[in-house]
This record gives C-alpha cells, structure tokens and sequence, in this order.
C-alpha cells in the first residue's frame, strides 16, 4: 500500500541523492543513508509513516484500492 506523494517522492530522490554525494565527496559511510529516501521513494511506501497513519499522497488512487478508508 503507498503512502508516499509525487513531491514527497522527489523530495526522498534529491535529499537522497545530496546524502549519497556528501558520503562519497567527504569518504564517509555516513552516505549510505541517503540510500533509504531513495528507496523508500522508489517503492512509494514508508514505514514510518505507516506507524503515524499519514499519507502524502492525497487521493485514494495511492492506497491501491478504490475503497481506502483514510480518503473517504
């Protein structure tokens, strides 16, 4: 089930992809977290926000199903 949004899907892919630069421009594996906004945006769903009930997606086309009860 998706949770996550086209802007906060390409908000993930550019800080992502900042973090991964920084690690690698400064030769700290502290770049390998910018792998997680990368994938949690590839695959559109996020787990934390899974716990907090949020969805950034704003219609019921995100949730994979016509009856979502958290757009109704």
């Amino acid at each position: 089930m998706k949770n996550i949004g086209s802007l906060d899907k390409s908000i993930r892919i550019i800080a992502g992809l900042a973090a991964i630069v920084l690690g690698v421009t400064y030769k700290s594996w502290w770049g390998a977290i910018g792998l997680v906004p990368l994938i949690t945006a590839f695959i559109g769903w996020c787990p934390v926000y899974s716990i907090f009930g949020i969805k950034t997606c704003g219609t019921s086309s995100c949730c994979g199903t016509s009856s979502c009860e958290t757009h109704k």
